[in-house]
This record gives C-alpha cells, sequence and structure tokens, in this order.
C-alpha cells in the first residue's frame, strides 16, 4: 500500500508542480498592465513578496526532510520569477508604495527568513527542527493564500474586477486540490492543511468575480448611450404644465434664430412627451448654417 501511495503521491507531486507552474505566471496579464499603465496605482506588491518568502521557507523545509524535491524544484522556480515580480513592481511603483515595498522585503525576506534559519539551528536539531520549520511553512502558506484578500476588500468595496486577476484565483483554487492531495498521501499535515484554506478562499474570489463582472457590465450597457441618440436634439416638454420657463432677451433671440433655421427646413426637432416614447432627428449644425443664421439677422 505505501508504494502505491508513493506513486500517487510522485504523480501528485508533478501534476502540482505543472499547476504551480502556471500559478506563478498567472500574474503576467496583471503585470503587463503595470507595463502599459507605467504605473502601480491600484495594485498591492505584497502578495508577492509574501510569495516570495514562502517559496524560501518550503526550499528550506524540504532540504530537512526526505522525499521532497518536487517541493525544491517548484520553489525554486517560485524564487525566481517572484523575485522578478518583486523587482518590476519596484520599477513602476510611485515613492510611497515602493518605499513600503522595500520595507516588506527587508522585514520578511531579510530579517524575517534570516531569523528563522539562525534560531532553527542553534535552538533545533534533528527532526524537531524539520517540525518547527514545517509549522512555519504552514502559517505563512495560510498568509500566501490570505494575502489576496486585500484584493478582495477592494473588489467590493469599488464594485469593480478591475484589480482582481482572475486567472490567479482559478489556478490558486485548483493548486490548492492538487497540493492538498499530495500532502495527504505523504502524510504530512503541514503541505495539507494550508491547502485547504486555499480552496476555500479561492473559490470565493471566483464567485466575487462573477458577482461584480455582471454588475460591472449592466453599468457600463446603462450609461451607454445608444447609437440612435447620438447627434440629436431633443426637447422635453411637461405634459402636466405645459408650460415654458421665462426667457432673457438673449434666449428669445436664440429661439428666433433656431425658428428661422426650421422654417427653411434646414433643422428638424423631434418633441417628446415624458409618459411618450421620443424622436430624434438629426441637427445639421454646419459652420455654413450657423453663418446664414448670422446673415440673416
Amino acid at each position: 500500500m505505501s508504494g502505491i501511495s508513493g506513486h500517487w503521491a510522485f504523480a501528485f507531486g508533478v501534476l502540482g508542480n505543472i499547476v504551480s507552474f502556471i500559478v506563478f505566471l498567472s500574474p503576467l496579464p496583471t503585470f503587463y498592465k503595470i507595463y502599459k499603465k507605467k504605473s502601480t496605482d491600484g495594485y498591492q506588491s505584497i502578495p508577492y513578496v509574501v510569495a516570495l518568502f514562502s517559496s524560501m521557507l518550503w526550499i528550506y523545509y524540504a532540504l530537512l526532510k526526505t522525499n521532497t524535491t518536487l517541493l525544491i524544484t517548484i520553489n525554486s522556480f517560485g524564487v525566481f520569477i517572484e523575485t522578478i515580480y518583486v523587482g518590476f513592481y519596484l520599477f513602476y511603483a510611485p515613492k510611497k508604495s515602493r518605499v513600503q515595498t522595500i520595507k516588506m522585503i527587508l522585514l520578511f525576506v531579510v530579517c524575517g527568513f534570516g531569523a528563522i534559519i539562525l534560531v532553527t539551528e542553534f535552538l533545533f536539531k534533528g527532526a524537531v527542527r524539520g517540525q518547527v520549520v514545517g509549522w512555519i511553512c504552514l502559517i505563512f502558506s495560510l498568509c500566501v493564500f490570505v494575502a489576496p484578500l486585500g484584493i478582495v476588500r477592494q473588489v467590493i468595496k469599488t464594485k469593480s474586477v478591475e484589480y482582481m486577476p482572475l486567472l490567479l484565483s482559478i489556478f490558486l483554487t485548483l493548486s490548492a486540490v492538487v497540493w492538498f492531495f499530495y500532502g495527504l498521501l505523504l502524510k504530512d499535515i503541514n503541505i495539507a492543511i494550508p491547502n485547504v484554506l486555499g480552496f476555500i478562499l479561492g473559490i470565493l474570489q471566483m464567485v466575487l468575480y462573477v458577482i461584480y463582472n455582471k454588475k460591472e457590465k449592466a453599468i457600463l450597457k446603462e450609461q451607454k448611450l445608444p447609437e440612435k441618440l447620438q447627434n440629436h436634439m431633443i426637447i422635453s416638454i411637461d405634459e402636466k404644465n405645459k408650460n415654458f420657463p421665462e426667457l432673457t432677451e438673449e434666449q428669445i433671440i436664440d429661439i428666433v434664430k433656431l425658428g428661422s433655421l426650421i422654417s427653411s427646413g434646414k433643422i428638424h426637432i423631434a418633441s417628446c412627451l415624458y409618459d411618450a416614447a421620443c424622436a430624434s432627428a438629426k441637427i445639421e449644425n454646419t459652420p455654413n448654417n450657423l453663418q446664414t443664421v448670422e446673415a440673416k439677422n
């Protein structure tokens, strides 16, 4: 049974490497948008800094365990690609965001990772060291899944999915499922447990995307002016009162000018009642027409 379990664990490990490889590449559309805008406004660096730190921790944990080569391979790529993401973010970030990102790098990558290595190497020995590092990996893996909650909060607040990378949410969910079974087959709770939360949060992000993406499209559709009404003039008359407001002398002169154009057939105006359907007609508003009005007056 252990042999069969080992084969299945290897199979899920390979599949996990493939899916996680796609997960690490899924932010590329986000960074393409940053490149096009030449700015990181609306985007946060914390998911990438935390992911970089997490990959470094998993490599350290894998080196303390046996039969964890597949963890080393994918997290080595993770360290490489997340370093590029963070560097790209720093290049286009405004001064305030750049300073905050550098502080996070110093806190997590330099001080945090350095402190973990020093403490575990000098205070713990053998299997205990692996257990301690495993629990630390578990905690920060949860942070990797929780980090996008900042984007979820922004989506709910702005009612827009512009800054929610859908591909990342989909592949994080799929990755969580695969690595859960990998950890389960290896009987390693440090790998299995975080991916339960990862699956739940991934589903949450996809549900929010579907909800707010539909609302955003509906709002844009309502705000778009129908092509039939573009370049047309509509005059509304109050059906109840049927009274025009008092006009100034200049407004009266403008009305006379419009009247002369209407009588000459150069302008067609459609009036519409509030309770009736509106008809509209195009206005031939050309410089020649305006000159004709001025000449007549």
